[in-house]
């Protein structure tokens, strides 16, 4: 969508960026899928039949409970809980409509250099790939922990190659990964991926900010972004949000000055 709304691209043109990404990093079944369904013609109508398919997303409920299962076990994973949301959005075909005509966005984007725009959004999507693969292997992780499964993530990866939907290229990166530190926390602090994401990570900020300013939504790719920027962050502001759960409802928090008191409580009303 950014491609088309931003940088103007024809379904020609989208078909042949997706097969040039087939070609490297992103090789990918669903990458390579993609660019064939912008190729397809609709026999009566000569239309491109992408064109003819009704902007309302299904789903079986699979996904969904991977993220009820990631909110049980306390994992974060807000790219494949934003998949569902675009999902469901999507679903409200009516109600979108009828916001369509009473909810203005930003003025059409300016004309954006085509080459240079399908390099960055190139690069967004590699980078936010990592995100969303670095969630799923933490939270498959996690359940291997708790329910003691005894996972091998290195070896589900190699399994992952063939036959699946999300088979790629990008799946051998994630077994190496695994076989250079079994206990790896998050493939975000692999050194592969450390690379890859310091090597993508302009253009993806400028693919973000593009699509927020041309009023894209762009729900996943975002939130992985914001994914990347919390995890890589030595502190977050959640000092005030313990700070408000301790004033409200005195939740108790923990000083980074005297670590050994433990969880204290405040009385913040009698201070002010």
């Amino acid at each position: 969508e950014i491609l088309r709304v931003a940088g103007g691209l024809t379904n020609d043109e989208l078909a042949e960026a997706f097969s040039q990404w087939n070609a490297g990093l992103l090789a990918s079944f669903l990458v390579e899928v993609t660019s064939n369904i912008f190729r397809v013609k609709d026999e009566e109508t000569g239309a491109h039949l992408v064109d003819l398919v009704l902007d309302k997303a299904g789903q079986k409920g699979t996904v969904k409970w991977t993220a009820q299962v990631a909110l049980d076990l306390g994992v974060a994973v807000p790219t494949i809980a934003a998949a569902i949301d675009a999902r469901v959005m999507s679903s409200l075909k009516a109600e979108r409509v009828k916001a369509s005509a009473k909810l203005g966005g930003p003025h059409p984007a300016p004309a954006i250099e085509k080459v240079k725009l399908i390099a960055d959004v190139h690069d967004a999507l590699y980078a936010s790939k990592v995100c969303s693969y670095a969630q799923g292997m933490s939270l498959i992780g996690a359940g291997s922990r708790a329910w003691k499964w005894g996972i091998d993530l290195g070896e589900m990866a190699r399994i992952w190659k063939g036959g699946c939907i999300i088979r790629a290229g990008f799946l051998d990166s994630i077994r190496k990964a695994y076989a250079r530190d079994g206990a790896l926390p998050n493939l975000l602090v692999d050194d592969e991926f450390v690379a890859a994401i310091v090597a993508s990570q302009s253009g993806w900020r400028r693919t973000v900010a593009l699509a927020l300013s041309a009023g894209i939504a762009i729900p996943a790719m975002s939130a992985s972004l914001a994914y990347f920027d919390a995890y890589r962050s030595a502190r977050v502001p959640a000092n005030l949000v313990q700070a408000q759960r301790d004033y409200f409802g005195s939740h108790t928090y923990e000083r980074v000055d005297k670590p050994e008191l433990g969880f204290v409580h405040t009385d913040w009303k009698s201070k002010v």
